[in-house]
């Protein structure tokens, strides 16, 4: 065997033990996170913007089974009734609650099942790069299950959840960053490029755009800058709200942040899972929608910034005169290194946001920080594909949501490391305030 195919060879039995980890590593977080929670609260009230937790542990595994065991595999499947039961496309959210589900033994003992059955199949080596694909496919899509039940957590108000094994935050630097970062511009490579070994659908591909020179703050809005608004009576305002805002607000009947409430005294407070703490004026502001975003940067005379924009601000480095784009782009903000704690605050590291000018050592090359991690982060741009877009084999991950989801990009501190990259796009419905999600602003 020739030198070349022996490193070949363990190339891929590197990559297939990391992916085993990975399998390994997901369905742990998804149970601690549930572990706790008592049968009643593994089903839940029946709300718009979660999902019954028995019901969605359950849909993690099957998803799991469908893709890695017997799409990719050609296995028989591991439960008769599993289709009938948890396949997100054919039952709809309001019929989750009521459907007979399996009891919590039963349930977990099926993702045991699911997850050993793909770990052997890992194990017994000969993986096609298609084999891995489906099985990465499984573990990303439990990494977004798995942030969902942290703000289903949050949105009932039940305590926080506790992890084992959590990577600690080395933040450094607390207080304010201020000030924009201004951006030339130029001919930049919007989306994912055909090096990435694992890309959604909606990542594809690379494309040129055209840019033009911008400013955009080196850091999110912060809880004390959001105050000001509320404060200066900003949600009552109607010269602050588009029409479908101002629509939203009066029938939500929002006058601050959905878990902020005032004091006697004056004092403003955020609630926390199931803790009221006093505001923290340098971390970012979050749980806040589209249309808040919108109407705060009104009120402050900003915008948000495009999905482009917001790319370049993160990935793109000057070109040698400084006054142009280079042809070149980073994966992260820092570099082509994974997001390690001294850089981003993801994975849960500190259960909670930190202050927005902890993490110097993530600055992207512009001097913008925290781009990746902390809080999602909203945009200008509505949910679209990009050109010559092709649906992947998962038809329901992006296709469905085109042109009525806005993009957010750069995940959150629950948000798994392994996710994560300059390109990857998250997407909700602009009246969504339970996500993990603020926002930055550029000078209009």
């Amino acid at each position: 065997m020739g030198t070349s195919q022996q490193s070949a060879i363990e190339r891929s039995r590197e990559r297939d033990a990391e992916l085993a980890r990975w399998v390994r590593d997901a369905r742990r977080k998804t149970l601690e996170v549930v572990s706790d929670l008592s049968d009643e609260q593994l089903v839940g009230p029946q709300l718009r913007i979660v999902n019954p937790l028995l019901w969605e542990i359950g849909h993690v595994a099957w998803f799991q089974e469908k893709w890695a065991l017997r799409h990719a595999g050609g296995a028989a499947p591991v439960r008769a009734d599993g289709d009938s039961l948890y396949d997100s496309a054919a039952i709809p959210h309001d019929v989750r609650w009521s459907l007979p589900l399996p009891s919590r033994a039963e349930t977990l003992a099926y993702m045991t099942a699911v997850r050993d059955r793909v770990l052997e199949r890992i194990e017994r080596g000969n993986l096609t790069e298609q084999d891995r694909y489906f099985v990465t496919l499984g573990v990303f899509h439990e990494d977004m299950h798995t942030e969902a039940f942290t703000y289903t957590r949050q949105t009932h108000g039940w305590r926080a959840p506790a992890f084992s094994g959590l990577e600690p935050l080395r933040a450094g630097e607390p207080g304010p960053l201020e000030a924009d970062a201004e951006i030339p511009g130029g001919r930049f490579l919007l989306g994912a490029g055909r090096e990435e070994p694992f890309v959604f659908d909606n990542e594809k591909w690379a494309h040129a755009v055209g840019v033009q020179p911008f400013a955009i703050a080196r850091a999110p809005v912060t809880q004390a800058e959001f105050l000001e608004f509320v404060e200066g009576r900003g949600y009552a305002r109607r010269e602050f709200w588009s029409e479908l805002g101002w629509g939203w607000r009066e029938s939500a009947g929002a006058e601050h942040p959905v878990y902020w409430k005032r004091e006697a005294a004056g004092r403003w407070l955020r609630r926390h899972f199931d803790t009221w703490v006093p505001l923290e004026r340098h971390r970012p502001v979050l749980h806040v929608n589209w249309w808040e975003a919108e109407a705060y940067c009104r009120w402050a005379g900003r915008r948000l910034p495009t999905e482009a924009e917001w790319e370049v601000a993160a990935s793109a480095v000057p070109g040698d005169s400084g006054k142009e784009l280079a042809e070149r782009k980073r994966r992260f903000p820092w570099g082509d290194e994974a997001p390690g704690p001294e850089r981003a605050n993801l994975g849960w590291r500190a259960m909670g946001t930190v202050d927005v000018g902890a993490l110097s050592g993530g600055d992207s090359a512009f001097g913008c920080r925290q781009m990746i991690g902390n809080v999602w982060e909203w945009t200008a741009s509505d949910f679209e594909p990009y050109p010559g877009f092709e649906v992947d084999p998962y038809r329901e991950y992006s296709q469905p949501w085109f042109s009525t989801h806005m993009v957010l990009r750069g995940g959150a501190w629950p948000t798994q490391p392994r996710l994560l990259r300059n390109t990857w796009r998250n997407f909700y419905t602009p009246d969504r305030r339970d996500v993990w999600a603020g926002f930055r602003t550029c000078r209009a």
